[in-house]
Order: structure tokens, then sequence, then C-alpha cells
């Protein structure tokens, strides 16, 4: 590379400034924990709202606030239809948090269609709060969704960052130690 009197240490003749194969590592490892930290928002909310369904069963009044709304619909009507409604609700719970799992694991592998997928499904699931009026649970879908949009910007900038059919999932292969 030629080197322009003018130009720091770095930038190359076309303005771009070039890193080194190390640094390119340490941002996708950096990017790698950000694209993880938003897909496990979804796990998180899947089980925060399985534990809602439990604590409903038990009769409890408790719930996480990061929980779906529609699973807390689904416990509040069986509530109201006796014992005959907890099956329902409970398969219906279960599968509504198997979806936020299923999320969850392929966000992880960078599947960046999970992501945006599974913020659309939060994002109406949060809309059921606004009817609802509660500021608190409305609040914290935003902030989840941040999070996980987070996770999303990561894994479009590891696309970028990977050289294509490189090793590893999504094209980022680590430097060998």
């Amino acid at each position: 590379m030629q080197q322009n009197a003018s130009q720091p240490s770095g930038v190359g003749s076309t303005g771009q400034v070039e890193i080194t194969e190390q640094q390119k590592a340490l941002i996708g490892q950096l990017l790698q924990k950000r694209t993880q930290s938003g897909a496990n928002w979804f796990l998180w909310i899947a089980g925060l709202s399985l534990i809602n369904t439990f604590a409903a069963a038990m009769g409890s009044n408790t719930r996480f606030i990061v929980g779906l709304g529609i699973t807390q619909i689904a416990d509040a009507v069986a509530a109201q239809a006796g014992k005959s409604g907890n099956p329902v609700a409970l398969a219906f719970d279960l599968l509504a948090a198997g979806i936020f799992i299923a999320f969850g694991l392929w966000s992880r592998k960078r599947r960046e269609w999970a992501f945006i997928v599974g913020m659309v499904l939060y994002a109406l699931d949060g809309l059921l709060f606004l009817l609802a009026k509660d500021v608190l649970s409305i609040g914290f879908h935003l902030f989840a969704l941040y999070m996980i949009y987070k996770g999303l910007r990561a894994a479009e900038a590891l696309r970028k960052l990977s050289p294509a059919g490189a090793a590893g999932p999504g094209g980022f292969s680590p430097p060998a130690r």
C-alpha cells in the first residue's frame, strides 16, 4: 500500500480506514456477543412468560412485565373458565413460549429474519398492553424490542464484516488459536 504523506497511518489511498485481521476478529467477537445478547431476549421472554403461566395456575397475582401479554390473557380467560380452562391455557402458553424460544435459537444462529419476525410479534403483543393501558409493560416491551434490535444490527454488521464462504456460522470465522 502506498501511503500519502498527508494521510494518517491506517488510511488507504481511497481514504478508507484499513483494519488489521486481528482488529477485524475482535470486532467480529464483539458483534457476535451483541447478536447473542439480542437473541437471548427471546429466550427470557419465553421463560418469564412460562413462569407467569405457572404463577397464574397456582393462583398468584405476581407477574413479570417482560412476559407475553397474550399468555396473560389466556391465563385470565382460563381463570374465568375454572379448572376446565387450565389445560387449554397451558397448551396455548406453551405454544406461544415455544415460538419465542424458536426465534431465540434461530436468532442466535444469526438468522436476521427471525429477529425481524420475532420483533414484529413481540410489538403486536405489546399492543395488548396498550389496550389495557399498562404503561410499565409497554415501556418494558419497548426496552426489550430495542435490545433485540441491537442484536439484529450486530447480526447485520457481522454479515457485512464476514467474507463470503468463510467458515463459521454466518460466514464469520474467529482467528485460530
